[in-house]
């Protein structure tokens, strides 16, 4: 059993728990606020290579079943344009979401965009299955919506339908001839224990900057690019004009997107949204709490390796060579420059977990993370706790929640047996029969695949340039066949086998499910790119 003493901490807080609360139960019962937290590693951000960031993260069942009211985010990174040069005007204007979140304040720099996304469980995942999945998440304006695929956003819409974005909202160009994007995100071969999935956002060129009457619009495309063992490549990007909408009619944040600025990382995490928990009380009236087992893998060592070879990189790693292409047609090769990156320092954040609202007291007793070789992980100390997860039971003890061992929870409580809700798949996200997405629309179609998640996705072969993103823009032929014929020269010149990404120091590839993997039809081989239009059970 482990102890906490209470010396040190704040024993005044008004949201400790009140045990004499007669709605405490002395029987297990389920609540919504079990784990909470961020777990990760932190590195200096260097202004000069802000055009792009890539690593590796680990795949893995974090747990036994899909469960219900759980959103967990595996190592991933946050990157917001660098606004260091603003010290005074806030960039979320009055009205919209983020400017409530007053801490942010008097600037709102850290919430004003974010580009994130990656492996998770997410809660908003409809067709949930033992593994993660991977998505390419973004908040454009302060908030106030999220987007993750062409055409949707962050799951459930406000009104609970799984209904695309209004076409003016739309973000995301899908990029890749080859890959399927479904608005569920992407899912995985087999049972991934740990293998690597590689992915990188990086700024390029693939429009010049503009002025559309009412603001500037510059010349960044934030892409995503993968490295798995089947799947190389570009996959999709973010629209400069994303980022530039809010200015429209906010000016004073004109210029301070992600389509002018360079980005800012510093670091990643595990963010721990939600869980849900039970709790009860023993007979000698301490709350006990039961969360879902966390599992990680552990492959040597007692240690998790869960990330591994964090890269920045500037203009040339391949943004100024891909203008070249475009302006001056001088091809490229594929593969990211050496001379274009920097392998930052980084160091371990201390786990910092909250339980039913409450500090983990104690974990540096059990589990340390580390990094070692520009990895980073946890390590599994000597104690009598399972090597491989992360404590399942705990107790209320001087205004902490001690991590005690299953043997220590009295049979009273019931909280042993106690299993959590299993996710129940359900619904469908369906495209509308109007606007951008049949006008032009598409060419070819539809087509079904099955993923792995049970899921079936239904598709249309879309003109690159006739996909419902471009739609809400009033593009001129020229600049709009410019576009067109330089991602068919993309898709000529790279293919899903080559290396865009450093491979990964150490470890294996995860494989992308063979089911969204894609061959064009005959005559639209390059300048063409499959649409996810619904996805359903």
């Amino acid at each position: 059993m482990i102890s906490c003493n209470s010396s040190g901490y704040e024993d005044d807080k008004n949201d400790q728990i009140k045990i004499d609360d007669p709605d405490y139960s002395t029987k297990a019962e389920l609540g919504y606020d079990g784990y909470y937290g961020y777990l990760g590693y932190s590195s200096t951000p260097v202004p000069e290579y802000g055009l792009g960031v890539s690593f590796y993260t680990a795949a893995w069942e974090l747990v036994e079943d899909p469960l219900e009211f759980f959103q967990i985010g595996l190592p991933g990174t946050w990157i917001i344009p660098d606004n260091s040069d603003n010290l005074s005007t806030p960039l979320c204007p009055t009205g919209t979401l983020a400017r409530e979140w007053s801490a942010w304040g008097p600037t709102w720099n850290g919430v004003f965009q974010t580009l994130e996304g990656g492996l998770g469980f997410w809660d908003s995942d409809v067709y949930r299955h033992n593994s993660p999945k991977f998505n390419i998440n973004a908040t454009p304006q302060c908030y106030d919506y999220g987007t993750e695929s062409p055409g949707w956003g962050w799951g459930r819409l406000a009104d609970g339908a799984l209904t695309a974005l209004p076409d003016n909202l739309l973000s995301i160009a899908q990029l890749s001839n080859r890959l399927l994007i479904p608005p569920d995100g992407l899912t995985f071969s087999g049972n991934p224990d740990g293998e690597f999935m590689g992915y990188a956002y990086m700024a390029l060129p693939l429009t010049d900057s503009y002025n559309n009457s009412i603001v500037s619009i510059g010349n960044q495309s934030w892409t995503g690019f993968v490295n798995t063992e089947n799947f190389k490549g570009p996959i999709a990007y973010y629209l400069p004009e994303t980022w530039a909408k809010l200015s429209e009619s906010y000016p004073a944040i004109e210029g301070r997107g992600l389509d002018n600025r360079k980005g800012v990382i510093n670091g990643g995490a595990m963010e721990i949204n939600r869980t849900t928990h039970f709790e009860a009380l023993g007979p000698d009236r301490t709350l006990y709490i039961k969360v879902p087992k966390l599992n990680f893998p552990i492959k040597e060592n007692k240690e998790a390796l869960l990330v591994q070879d964090l890269i920045f990189y500037n203009e040339l790693a391949i943004f100024n060579r891909v203008l070249d292409w475009r302006i001056n047609n001088v091809e490229t090769e594929e593969e990211f420059s050496e001379s274009g990156m920097l392998s930052p320092s980084i160091s371990p954040n201390q786990i910092l977990l909250n339980v039913k609202g409450e500090d983990t007291c104690c974990f540096e007793n059990i589990i340390e993370s580390f990094v070692d070789n520009g990895g980073y992980g946890f390590r599994w100390l000597e104690s009598d706790f399972e090597v491989g997860s992360f404590p399942e039971y705990y107790k209320y003890e001087n205004n902490k929640m001690v991590p005690i061992l299953e043997s220590e929870v009295p049979s009273e409580t019931e909280l042993v047996e106690a299993t959590f809700p299993n996710r129940v798949n359900g619904g469908a996200f369906t495209s509308p029969n109007t606007g951008s997405w049949v006008e032009p629309g598409p060419e070819q179609g539809p087509f079904t695949t099955t993923l792995n998640d049970g899921s079936t996705v239904t598709f249309y072969w879309y003109k690159f340039i006739d996909q419902p993103v471009f739609q809400q823009y009033n593009w001129d032929n020229e600049k709009k066949e410019a576009l067109q014929t330089f991602i068919e020269k993309i898709h000529q010149k790279w293919d899903l086998t080559q290396n865009y990404i450093p491979p990964p120091t150490v470890g294996n590839l995860v494989s992308i499910d063979e089911n969204l993997i894609v061959t064009p039809p005959s005559g639209y081989e390059y300048g063409y790119v499959p649409i996810v239009v619904r996805q359903d059970s």
